[in-house]
């Protein structure tokens, strides 16, 4: 199999054609490094079937070209991160729905599966936890960028939908429930990331809000198992998953997990919602995912427990202690 992964020097993208090249499949990664970096794939070059450019999916001669190379497109690209929806919001809403509306197009020309990365965001307020696919999606107003990046996604869902019921193109469509390993950055918001590398350095552990909300966070390789499953799985096409771990914790909580396992002497500060993005920011009260659709399709199951995964954040950090 010939895969195209759209912002493959990101986080996950990374991680996945890292999966794909074990198990003898060719990759070809597209990304323009405004998110990604290349420290991410620079393990992968010379590895037979390993290929990148750098270059934004909106140059649409580049990216049709790189499509008619492949049999599967997964669709990683996208702004993404608190901080950079909070501070670019026009750039979060051109990047998420202009970048998908090219890769679709242009993957409906030659009949491709696409595989679409959406979000636990799209649920928005919904108090219907845990969270179903099927389940209405609550959105605050427009007046509130914190939910540019939900709506963004929720249109980029559609529109592949749309393209699977009118152009009969094969789409899959993932909604992501924060993904944590090695390679992730905190740079744009990420908390575990922020957590752990403030454990480490000694700093206060730095809580948005009064540290009540709650998440569920998944490990990336399962996350990555749980996007080849469904790649493989034809019964899949024309669906949306909820892919994450639904083991749930308070941000308080697990900050004071990340103190106790980095051995930090510091207190952990609550920082105003207002002080941290912007006046008025909304939060999601809890982001937890109902994976009964996507066990009962390919049998997934998460595998790695969030211990185990803020241990290998951890020990990332301690063997990269200049990246982040």
């Amino acid at each position: 199999m010939r895969t195209l992964i759209t912002g493959g020097a990101g986080f996950i993208g990374s991680h996945l054609a890292e999966a794909l090249l074990d198990t003898g499949h060719e990759v070809f990664l597209l990304d323009n490094l405004s998110t990604g970096s290349i420290n991410n794939i620079i393990h992968l070059k010379g590895r037979p079937g390993f290929a990148y450019t750098i270059e934004s999916i909106t140059n649409e001669p580049v990216l049709a070209e790189h499509i008619d190379w492949c049999d599967v497109v997964v669709h990683l690209a996208a702004a993404v991160g608190v901080r950079l929806i909070v501070d670019a919001p026009v750039r979060t809403i051109e990047t998420n729905v202009h970048g998908t509306e090219v890769v679709l197009k242009h993957a409906a020309k030659k009949g491709r599966l696409v595989v679409i990365a959406s979000t636990s965001e799209v649920y928005g307020k919904s108090a219907a936890v845990p969270f179903r696919e099927d389940a209405d999606l609550v959105l605050g107003p427009t007046l509130k960028h914190r939910w540019a990046y939900a709506c963004s996604k929720a249109i980029d869902e559609f529109l592949a939908l749309a393209y699977w019921k009118e152009k009969k193109l094969p789409v899959v469509i993932i909604r992501l429930f924060n993904t944590v390993g090695p390679r992730q950055t905190g740079r744009y918001g990420m908390v575990i990331p922020n957590f752990v590398q403030q454990g480490l350095s000694g700093r206060p552990i730095t809580v948005y809000g009064d540290g009540k909300q709650s998440r569920s966070f998944a490990y990336v390789g399962d996350v990555v198992r749980g996007v080849l499953a469904l790649v493989a799985e034809p019964r899949a096409v024309g669906g949306v998953f909820n892919l994450g771990n639904p083991e749930e914790t308070t941000i308080l909580a697990l900050a004071e997990r990340v103190k106790r396992l980095t051995g930090n002497r510091s207190e952990i500060v609550n920082v105003p919602y207002e002080q941290a993005y912007e006046a008025g920011f909304e939060d999601m009260p809890r982001r937890v995912p109902d994976i009964s659709k996507i066990q009962a399709l390919v049998g997934y199951e998460p595998r790695v427990s969030l211990d185990e995964i803020l241990a290998k954040v951890v020990a990332h950090f301690q063997s990269h202690p200049n990246e982040g």
